[in-house]
């Protein structure tokens, strides 16, 4: 009974955890460096007014942040109009902003806090191509047949986007890729694809020299930037609360622009940049590229590498306890163990993003839960294994003397095959650790934390430095946890020996 115990010591351990969090305001934001610089804007401010806050970053796309909201993992997010009338609500078209609240308030959110500026989606492309094929609206497509567009995953699934875009324009047939912005834009750059879906305040306009196709048909609607919030917010964290409405009206298409160009073409991070708006000061003059070592000490990397490590941990305990029993059911009834190893076996197989999403769905909510059980799951496989053939290497005789000694079978698994499999077992639970310490880099886009939060904020504006700052720590603490295991392995393996 002892691994129930544990277990049931590990989900208070997450529901204290929960509790002890509650009295914290939760800033979440999207994929992208807009949402990054408004999100640590609403956080600064937020903070700057006494309030606990955690700013999740990067959680994924707009249904993520949604469901987030209404679950109660974040407090508030910026969002833009056009996207919660036409993508979360399904309205045909965008609403006055009562209207707008008291759709939301059926799902306990409400809509307010215009920051002052709008960011619509448009279509976008390098100016020689364009004027050489004479492209200038968005319908001129029709006749590049052989055009190679690369869109947002956001842009590709939204009711709002490319699938509305292409029936309107009745381009459907053109070739599409799936590319984050900042990949899409370096692919533009090299030639590797024609077209790119792009926000109207974003810097990469200017500095590649794109051309903005006209929406002449005008199916993109008005997309003003707001902030999406639970409707108790106010309530729970009133100075705060009162802080960030100050926010109103106060940031223009100009400053967004200046502060997103700041952070994509000076490569400054989110934080100062915010905070340099914030102070009413221009952004700090770019001392030049950012040296590797310093993103990687950078002063999160302490945090980072605490919800790192706790992911690793509960996760592998959770596969621990679940998998020596099923190694050792595996061993004991081979029919069995054929269908149990052959499970874990496809649990491997389902893309680790695909799990995440059916977790998030199951258990409700974002966060380090469903991001720890997706870990353990894929961590089943080598613990499963290890211990099975581990206890099959113990060899009938060992078991013959246990039982001449008159040991029952209980005290024969405990005291003879247990110990002497051990070295094995830690073998596969080693492998288990390493394999999760990689794995967990994709909690950072359920919000989860840990070093993959660095890696999904350089995807997001293809910033090199930014994602090996987070791969680097990574790699490191996986040769770390090797060579802890081996070492354990070494000290183990003679003291088993000895009995």
């Amino acid at each position: 009974m002892w691994h129930f115990r544990l277990l049931f010591s590990l989900v208070l351990v997450f529901a204290a955890a929960g509790a002890s969090a509650g009295d914290v305001l939760k800033v979440g934001s999207k994929r992208f460096t807009e949402s990054y610089v408004l999100g640590e804007v609403i956080a600064q401010t937020a903070r700057a007014s006494g309030a606990s806050v955690e700013h999740r970053q990067g959680l994924g796309n707009t249904a993520i942040l949604f469901a987030a909201l209404k679950s109660g993992a974040i407090d508030v997010y910026p969002d833009y109009t056009g996207t919660i009338a036409l993508e979360l609500l399904g309205l045909p078209g965008v609403p006055l902003l009562d209207e707008l609240n008291r759709r939301l308030s059926a799902h306990g959110l409400a809509a307010g806090v215009f920051p002052g500026f709008s960011n619509a989606y448009a279509l976008a492309m390098r100016e020689p191509d364009a004027a050489e094929r004479g492209i200038r609206r968005i319908s001129d497509l029709r006749d590049f047949l052989d055009a190679r567009l690369g869109l947002s995953p956001e842009f590709l699934n939204r009711r709002d986007g490319w699938p509305a875009l292409s029936e309107t324009y009745e381009i459907g047939g053109l070739a599409v890729r799936g590319l984050e912005h900042g990949l899409a834009y370096a692919a533009l750059e090299r030639g590797d694809i024609d077209v790119v879906d792009v926000y109207t305040t974003d810097p990469q306009i200017r500095r590649l020299g794109l051309r903005v196709l006209e929406d002449d048909q005008r199916f993109f609607q008005e997309y003003e930037a707001v902030l999406v919030y639970r409707l108790d917010l106010p309530l729970r964290h009133p100075a705060a609360w009162a802080a960030v409405e100050r926010l109103q009206g106060t940031i223009t298409a100009a400053a967004m622009l200046e502060m997103n160009a700041a952070v994509e073409l000076e490569r400054k991070d989110f934080l100062q940049v915010a905070r340099d708006w914030l102070e009413k000061r221009p952004p700090a003059v770019d001392a030049g590229p950012r040296s590797l070592v310093g993103a990687v000490f950078a002063p999160d990397l302490p945090r980072l590498t605490l919800e790192h490590l706790q992911l690793v941990a509960a996760s592998l305990l959770l596969s621990v306890l679940a998998g020596i029993p099923l190694g050792i059911l595996a061993q004991r009834i081979p029919r069995a163990g054929r269908w149990i190893l052959a499970g874990a076996g496809v649990l491997q197989t389902v893309p680790s993003l695909a799990l995440l999403a059916f977790l998030i769905a199951l258990l409700d909510r974002i966060g380090a839960l469903p991001a720890v059980f997706a870990l353990s799951l894929y961590a089943l496989l080598p613990v499963i294994r290890g211990t099975e053939v581990a206890l099959a290497g113990v060899g009938d005789r060992m078991r013959d003397a246990g039982l001449a000694l008159g040991l029952n079978g209980r005290q024969l698994m405990w005291l003879v095959e247990l110990p002497l499999a051990a070295p094995g077992m830690l073998a596969g639970i080693r492998t288990a650790a390493v394999i999760n310490v990689g794995t967990a880099t994709i909690a950072a886009f359920v919000g989860a934390g840990g070093y993959g939060e660095r890696i999904v904020a350089g995807l997001a504006v293809n910033d090199h430095v930014v994602m090996l700052s987070g791969a680097l720590p990574a790699a490191a603490l996986a040769v770390l946890i090797e060579w802890g295991f081996r070492q354990g392995g070494r000290l183990l393996g003679p003291a088993c020996g000895s009995r």
